[in-house]
């Protein structure tokens, strides 16, 4: 996420997180090559020179070059203005509504359709709600059909009605049927085209103004940079959106788009869009985001993924077997899925401070514990409750039906070893020390 931006920032800052002499001079070369890096990320010129202008006259306001840590100080500066130009603090969504109507918008590509279903999976799962999901775009081939796939697969009800051609009849009777039937939030997925057009225009504004939504979003693909921004730019003028939805973070992104929106049309990002999986969802935090770009990683969301698949009746039991020495695979096992479930390893390894510089050239792949999963369901009950049962036999019987080798076999053995150790050695207080330290972190 950001890659390049970060990396060009790094370089830019550099001179001042040492402990050579600052002065003047180097602060405006500084922040020239900082300049720099926010045009190469697509953000606008303007937008880039204000923002460079308004960092130096915070640090010789604050007298940054008499300070001990003049390094150090400019970054902060520099952190303060990315989080205020991306909107200061994160933004809720207003479901005060009976129901909530949340109309979706955005050009056809943007994740539109996809991101609906991920917004309502989130409603559902994270706030308790009762989505429907309402399909209006009746021009695309298949969309009507890729809403249901979606709602499918995150357990939502869709309306649609294919015989109807007309979106503003089918948004408000996907409204009645919400209210008849116990939803207390709509999402309307409307219609999108390959450009701004005067027709889209004036549909969108016609469903807009007869459901009356509480909330309106904007969907852009953060990938197209300043077009995104444009674009955004244009809708809001007619439509007055409320937020403003970055999908597709997980890819090329420049940070263009994430960085210059706000400035442009004073809406707010409310969320982000951060890979393929339905549940590739996050709430937009203008400083957690600042952070990630400046090197910083994003502890706090980390941990609050970490909290979401943390059980604490789970938590106790498997206490209870480390306490015993029954730790076993299947226990491993499970250790592994709740990871899983916390995003792709790469956006998880982003959020560690420092870790996103150090594996940048690293292709971190999501499939990264399948052969281990494949070795732990190659071996017979007994062997995952009790490891110390694996002879050499035994091992070459599990290499053969998992398709590895020994070697790995044995290499795993090793590391399950050393975490039981660990993980043992952290009972009497130390893991609950750490959980409450995590929890304090929020």
């Amino acid at each position: 996420m950001f890659d390049n931006l970060s990396e060009k920032l790094d370089k830019a800052l550099h001179v001042l997180k040492g402990h050579g002499q600052i002065t003047e001079i180097n602060v405006a070369e500084t922040l020239k090559e900082v300049r720099r890096a926010l045009l190469d990320a697509d953000v606008n010129f303007k937008i880039a020179k204000d923002f460079t202008n308004k960092v130096k006259e915070k640090a010789l306001g604050q007298n940054v070059l008499t300070t001990l840590q003049p390094g150090q100080l400019m970054v902060k500066i520099v952190k303060d203005e990315l989080t205020g130009l991306m909107g200061g603090d994160a933004e809720g969504i207003d479901l005060s509504g009976n129901p909530s109507v949340i109309l979706m918008s955005g050009l056809q590509g943007s994740g539109k359709t996809t991101f609906s279903g991920k917004l309502a999976g989130f409603l559902k799962n994270k706030k308790s709600k009762t989505p429907l999901l309402v399909a209006c775009d009746v021009y695309r081939p298949a969309a009507i059909d890729q809403l249901h796939v979606v709602g499918e697969q995150i357990g939502v009800e869709v309306y649609s009605d294919r015989g109807n051609n007309d979106p503003v009849a089918i948004a408000k009777a996907g409204i009645q049927h919400a209210k008849a039937n116990g939803h207390n939030v709509v999402i309307v997925d409307t219609a999108g085209r390959l450009a701004v057009d005067e027709e889209m225009m004036v549909e969108i504004s016609n469903v807009h103004r007869a459901i009356r939504p509480q909330e309106t979003l904007f969907v852009v693909d953060a990938m197209t940079g300043q077009d995104a921004v444009n674009t955004a730019k244009a809708f809001n003028d007619r439509l007055d959106f409320d937020g403003v939805v970055l999908t597709k973070l997980d890819g090329d992104t420049r940070g263009g788009a994430a960085i210059s929106i706000k400035s442009v049309v004073h809406k707010p990002i409310k969320f982000i869009g951060t890979g393929e999986k339905m549940d590739a969802i996050d709430v937009f935090h203008p400083s957690r985001m600042a952070d990630r770009i400046l090197g910083m990683g994003d502890v706090v969301s980390l941990v609050e993924r970490a909290q979401e698949q943390y059980d604490e009746e789970e938590a106790r039991k498997l206490q209870k077997k480390i306490a015993k020495n029954q730790f076993g695979f299947d226990d491993f096992l499970s250790q592994i899925q709740q990871i899983k479930k916390m995003g792709s390893m790469k956006d998880l390894m982003g959020m560690i401070p420092g870790a996103g510089k150090m594996l940048k050239d690293v292709d971190i792949d999501d499939d990264a514990f399948k052969h281990i999963e494949a070795i732990i369901h190659s071996m017979t009950p007994e062997e995952r409750s009790v490891p110390s049962t694996l002879n050499a036999s035994r091992k070459k019987r599990i290499a053969k039906g998992s398709g590895t080798s020994v070697q790995e076999v044995n290499q795993l053995l090793k590391q399950f070893d050393q975490m039981s150790k660990m993980m043992k050695m952290m009972q009497g207080g130390g893991g609950r020390k750490m959980m409450q330290m995590m929890k304090g972190m929020r």
